[in-house]
């Protein structure tokens, strides 16, 4: 069975702690200087990254614990309670921005060194982006919610660090224009076009995390695998779906198993079912939580 292995998720988990503080100190420091709002922006964006890392080594501990009385069904909902937490919080931050960059608007723009900026800006994109594609190596085997909360995370901050340094370019041409006067513009309206662009992604982990959380049906792709191995071990039609709920890295299956009447279901047989049920569905990136109930 392909199940998320914690030796990785850990290791995913420390590095990208790493780098979030890397690039946290390096945009704060330099955004506070400059006095620019996207690249004290994106220092920011890694120091609440960086919180929300440490958040998810707390949850994936948590969730690999042995189980106890405490949680009788499980703590595979705390993952995707972390996921919610993350884009509640990323989303509240780029909202904050938005509206930062547009009283920076109104109040008047103040002058930056657009050339220092755009290196700080290619260095950070560099960096960013060896930092997404180094996480996304290590997790290729690894099926986890965590990492890929994780992964959208440095997503974003790359395509972040490449729209400023992109904008800063385009201020600095603007400098050797008869429109220097607007080069200074550059600086709130990309932080309005990235926040407004940014907010998807938080909206959509949380709207996953929160399907999750209700138990609500999961995609209809994953409810036809699993309507399909239900197939291909039942040539009788004696199962019936009940329901298919995704919590964390776990997917829950509840099954109806209906008799004919020419035929009796014994034990033997659900544990039958059961374990050829398993091995078709072992593909699926999940951990299986089958149960069956023989209708009377």
């Amino acid at each position: 069975m392909c199940v998320p292995s914690q030796a990785i998720e850990q290791k995913v988990l420390i590095l990208s702690s790493v780098f979030a503080l890397m690039f946290a100190v390096g945009g704060l420091a330099v955004g506070l200087i400059l006095g620019s709002l996207v690249i004290a922006f994106d220092g920011l964006y890694s120091l609440i990254s960086l919180l929300l890392t440490i958040l998810s080594l707390l949850a994936a501990k948590l969730i690999h614990s042995p189980k106890d009385k405490r949680f009788p069904n499980g703590k595979a909902m705390f993952e995707p309670i972390v996921i919610a937490i993350k884009g509640l919080v990323i989303m509240s931050l780029v909202i904050y921005s938005l509206f930062g960059a547009i009283d920076s608007l109104i109040q008047g723009v103040k002058p930056l060194d657009i050339g220092v900026a755009s290196v700080f800006g290619l260095i950070n994109t560099l960096g960013c982006g060896f930092a997404w594609w180094k996480i996304t190596q290590m997790s290729r085997e690894s099926h986890s919610g965590l990492i890929e909360a994780e992964t959208k995370q440095w997503q974003m901050d790359t395509l972040l660090s490449m729209a400023i340094t992109l904008g800063f370019v385009i201020a600095w041409g603007l400098t050797q224009t008869s429109l220097a006067q607007y080069a200074g513009y550059a600086d709130p309206l990309m932080m309005i076009l990235i926040s407004a662009y940014f907010l998807k992604v938080p909206f959509s982990m949380v709207s996953q995390a929160v399907k999750e959380l209700l138990q609500m049906a999961p995609q209809q792709e994953l409810i036809a695998e699993v309507s399909k191995g239900m197939k291909e071990v039942d040539s009788q039609e004696t199962l019936h779906l009940g329901s298919v709920v995704k919590v964390g890295n776990e997917l829950r299956i509840d099954i109806n198993v209906v008799p004919s009447e020419e035929s009796i279901i014994k034990t033997g047989d659900i544990k039958v079912f059961q374990q050829n049920l398993k091995q078709k569905l072992s593909a699926l990136p999940y951990k299986l939580e089958l149960k069956m109930n023989i209708a009377i």
